[in-house]
């Protein structure tokens, strides 16, 4: 999707980059258009070799409060091995001539699920929340954004603090929330006692959708990786469920509640989880609704998202406030 937060670079200034990343210059560049917030190219270097980079927005431009070092969160869970991905070839934080952060990683050679025409969503499904399953089992030892400095000693601490960090931001950029910012931030902190039941810090990814998923068809589908890492956070692991079923629910006969707790992962679904996914889709509504200032979406292509993103806001809120 267009945004503004994506920075142009031409020819020249890639092969510099790269130049000072890898030691090799560029051959061919194509930019792939599919991310929301971060520029990103697959390259031909004159080495032979193919990658693909991923530049941060312009250091001078104001994005969410959680988005600081985005970059670096993605490098953080590719250092763990923790799901299957591609290989990171070199990080970069900073850069002398760009400013900001970059990523150059190895090439997959799979299909975006979502673009990968009919294939049963079933098997893929129950294969990435195996792949969450053995994410989750990573632990911090904090909660939220280390790497924006919004964090907390709790999970219940943490988390209203993320949320107030999104509400303020919707004021900063100005952008309309169907409900009172105050009213959000009541309606969280009186459910908040349901935070209490996460009691270790795990990485969670919480941007699993197709779109994130490659997949390969040969041989029948399989998940070949679960990409960009830009949203992970130190918190509860039920809040992975929530990007996967979108402005919907997530039901215990899911596959991918099957292909998690068959990898030995716990999905409850008691009370206080219905709650909490509640919360956590409260979370990820207000996202969706406030990144559109900074970004400054095409109205056309991001309508449905912000029409789905009130619809739903409106729904988690009613779960949150009949408890």
């Amino acid at each position: 999707m267009e945004s503004r937060t994506k920075r142009r670079l031409g020819p020249a200034e890639l092969d510099a980059l790269l130049r000072r990343s890898l030691g090799a210059g560029v051959v061919s560049s194509a930019e792939l258009s599919d991310g929301f917030a971060n520029a990103v190219w697959r390259l031909t270097l004159d080495d032979g070799r193919e990658v693909v980079l991923k530049l941060s927005p312009p250091p001078e431009l104001e994005q969410l409060r959680y988005e600081r070092n985005l970059l670096r969160a993605e490098a953080m869970v590719y250092r763990t091995g923790s799901l299957p991905g591609p290989e990171l070839l070199h990080a970069g934080f900073d850069d002398p001539v760009l400013g900001g952060d970059h990523l150059i990683l190895s090439v997959l050679d799979g299909t975006a699920w979502n673009r990968a025409g009919e294939v049963p969503d079933g098997p893929l499904w129950h294969q990435v929340g195996a792949h969450l399953a053995r994410l989750h089992a990573v632990t911090g030892e904090t909660y939220g954004y280390p790497h924006a400095g919004l964090t907390g000693r709790t999970w219940r601490e943490a988390f209203p603090a993320m949320v107030g960090a999104v509400l303020s931001d919707a004021g900063r950029h100005a952008v309309p929330l169907p409900v009172p910012a105050a009213a959000v931030a009541a309606a969280v902190e009186a459910a908040a006692e349901v935070l209490e039941e996460v009691t270790t810090p795990r990485l969670v990814h919480f941007d699993v959708w197709p779109g994130n998923v490659f997949v390969s068809l040969e041989g029948g589908p399989r998940v070949q990786a679960i990409i960009d890492h830009e949203r992970a956070f130190w918190g509860d692991p039920l809040a992975d469920f929530v990007t996967p079923t979108i402005f919907g629910e997530l039901a215990e006969d899911d596959p991918i509640v099957a292909g998690y707790r068959e990898a030995g992962g716990v999905v409850p679904f008691d009370d206080g989880a219905r709650v909490r996914m509640a919360l956590y889709r409260i979370y990820l509504d207000l996202i969706l609704l406030v990144e559109s200032g900074p970004r400054q979406y095409p109205e056309e292509e991001y309508a449905p998202i912000r029409d789905g993103a009130v619809a739903d806001l409106a729904r988690a809120l009613d779960v949150v406030s009949a408890r």
